[in-house]
């Protein structure tokens, strides 16, 4: 089903077709711009309300200024769809997140229009400003550079970085906030009540608007009386608000607030901005999820991704299924923290801004004195944890796997070297599916099994997770814990298993049998499970083995096992470079033993977006690759 756009719509294939429009037509584009993404997304999917949000926003500044060759830098990308759709992809906008189609973010190779490639928030400032100073050595001082950042993005503390940087670059960067009070969580922390403080000073805006009225009237006496009203300007900041000088103190000229819905008035500040040199900040206030009711009206938490929807009722279509399903991995962990906290009082949890996603919010609601949402801030997270286990309580962090990436000193640092018991939870661990390779949880395992002092974990199945999480708050006084699980759904619909300890480092045997075993790690055996009950009904015996742990080994089950079988194959939903399987060929070589070992996992490359399911299949460790491999290195007749 394609999605017709409207008539000015049609006609925009690039912003050179948008720059032909009058300003007055821009209030209708932008009314089209809008509709083709609720019609797009309430049938196909995809993130929704940070996309409305800032329709205006994106029709202004390609109108305003001359993209490619002027550099837009989107933080994060959810609010990037009118963005792809207004540079030449809105006939294949329909593919958006689907396998082989369009990615859900902005990404250099699929648009020259896409300046810089991002999923992680918070570097759109670092980068524009890179490409500004780079554009400044090159003699290119024509050249605009404009990072949009939202202030949950602006929590980050990279993005802090990035703006301590430019405001002594004397660089040709313009900086837009996005304050809409929404990262995919509400935001948190001191930065939302400064914003708030700036939007909601009715005093400050009604002098402030008179000082620009002032402003103009004075233009005809020249640049002394624009200097003299700056100053005036920056005066009544001072005084009227006691934090108004966050952004200043950082020399960077500070404009706004602004109503970020004004298309004409945008493009009438962009258009004097674009001709005030150096490093400037431009606060555009915006509603989420503007322009559809129920997703303004309704929890901006359902509308940053809501799947496919009625656009007529706003109804989110779920499915209906006839037996009871297995519940996703994040819900176990969320549900069981809550019944071990109940239990242990010296249980904490913490998340850096994903409260939903990662379904801390159960223990956030049950236990708010007890669980941290600290915002945009992985390395703050995991040094925070270590602060809270150096007073003897458990912590458990919970942060996605591609975002522990970014913490990854403080784990080395704060936590390994000082031996340290903090629990991490990565969630989203493997594949990501429809979020791509900036959101597959890809290196964990090898990335931690590198370091001292930390036990590396996956479960198979929601009873598993449970024990684990159960192992993990047992007392101890030293060696971080890390466990990982997939996004998505496991295996068991009835999961509320009583929970036992798990010796650390210890693996089971699922099946016996001859000549080839599977060595799995975490959720990924259960395609094992497939291929061995499949291949039992053709009477060829293989055996499974649940590995638990890649660290430590359970050596005294690996000996067991390469003394019965001379084939091996391990499974990981990981990178194959120092990942599960080179753990076993490591113990191999370190014992002298000898086998045929043939790991499935991961490639050396990056995987695009798809469905779990899509992508475990192109690197062949579904449940057909396994099975292939066991044919092959059986020299077995397919059937």
């Amino acid at each position: 089903m394609l999605i017709t756009p409207g008539k000015l719509l049609a006609e925009i294939n690039s912003p050179d077709d948008l720059k032909k429009l009058d300003q007055a037509q821009l209030v209708q584009l932008c009314d089209e711009l809008r509709h083709f993404i609720i019609d797009n997304v309430s049938v196909y999917g995809g993130h929704f309300g940070a996309s409305l949000g800032v329709v205006e926003l994106t029709v202004a500044l390609h109108y305003v200024f001359k993209t490619p060759h002027d550099n837009l830098v989107w933080d994060v990308g959810h609010q990037a769809y009118g963005h792809k759709i207004l540079t030449g992809r809105r006939d294949t906008f329909y593919t958006n997140r689907v396998y082989n189609g369009l990615s859900g973010f902005p990404k250099r190779k699929e648009s020259e229009y896409d300046a810089f490639g991002v999923g992680h928030s918070s570097t759109s400032v670092s980068a524009a400003l890179g490409m500004a100073v780079a554009a400044k050595y090159l003699g290119q001082d024509e050249r605009q550079h404009i990072a949009v950042i939202g202030d949950g993005a602006l929590t980050g503390g990279m993005a802090f970085e990035g703006l301590n940087h430019a405001g002594v670059s004397d660089s040709n960067i313009l900086i837009i906030l996005n304050d809409n009070c929404m990262s995919i969580d509400p935001n948190v922390g001191a930065l939302k009540d400064y914003l708030t403080d700036i939007t909601t000073s009715r005093t400050y805006n009604k002098l402030k608007d008179e000082v620009w009225n002032l402003l103009g009237k004075l233009s005809n006496f020249g640049k002394s009386a624009q200097e003299i009203v700056s100053k005036v300007e920056n005066g009544i900041k001072s005084t009227l608000l006691s934090q108004s000088n966050l952004f200043e103190s950082l020399n960077l000229r500070y404009f706004g607030p602004v109503d970020g819905h004004d298309v004409n008035h945008l493009v009438t500040i962009l258009n004097d901005l674009k001709n005030i040199k150096g490093p400037k900040i431009l606060h555009c206030v915006t509603v989420k999820g503007k322009g559809y009711g129920p997703a303004e009206k309704g929890n901006a938490t359902t509308w940053h991704a809501p799947g496919t929807f009625d656009k007529i009722t706003g109804e989110i279509f779920k499915k209906v299924y006839e037996k009871p399903q297995a519940p996703k991995y994040q819900d176990v962990f969320g549900h069981t923290l809550v019944e071990l906290a109940k239990a242990n009082d010296k249980i904490v949890g913490i998340t850096p801004a994903m409260p939903s996603g990662s379904s801390m919010n159960i223990m956030m609601k049950e236990m708010p004195d007890r669980a941290f949402d600290v915002g945009i801030a992985e390395q703050h997270a995991v040094t925070f944890s270590a602060g809270l286990a150096t007073q003897g309580l458990v912590p458990f962090c919970n942060i996605y796997s591609s975002f522990m990436q970014r913490a990854y000193d403080q784990v080395v640092h704060d936590v390994c070297i000082q031996n340290l018991p903090v629990n991490f939870c990565l969630d989203r661990a493997g594949f990501a599916g429809a979020d791509g390779p900036t959101h597959h949880g890809a290196y964990d395992i090898a990335y931690f099994r590198c370091l001292p002092n930390i036990v590396v974990a996956a479960p198979m199945n929601e009873a598993e997770l449970r024990n684990l999480m159960y192992t993990a708050q047992l007392p101890r006084t030293e060696l971080a814990f890390s466990i990982r699980y997939p996004r998505g759904q496991g295996v068991m619909p009835e999961w509320r298993t009583p929970m036992e300890a798990i010796a650390i480092g210890t693996g089971r045997k699922l099946k016996e049998g001859n000549e080839l075993a599977i060595l799995t790690l975490g959720h990924i055996g259960n395609y094992a499970v497939e291929v061995c009950e499949r291949l039992a009904r053709q009477n060829i015996s293989i055996g499974h083995y649940d590995m638990r742990f890649a660290k430590p080994l359970d050596e005294k089950l690996l000996h067991e096992i390469f003394s019965q079988y001379k084939k091996i194959i391990t499974v990981e939903d990981g990178c194959l470079q120092g990942g599960f399987g080179s753990a076993i060929l490591e113990f191999m070589a370190d014992n002298n033993l000898h086998a045929e070992v043939r790991r499935l996992g991961i490639p050396d490359r990056i995987v695009e977006h798809g469905e779990q399911h899509e992508l475990h299949h192109e690197c062949g460790f579904d449940a057909e690759g396994i099975e292939r491999t066991v044919v092959e290195m059986l020299e077995l007749v397919p059937r």
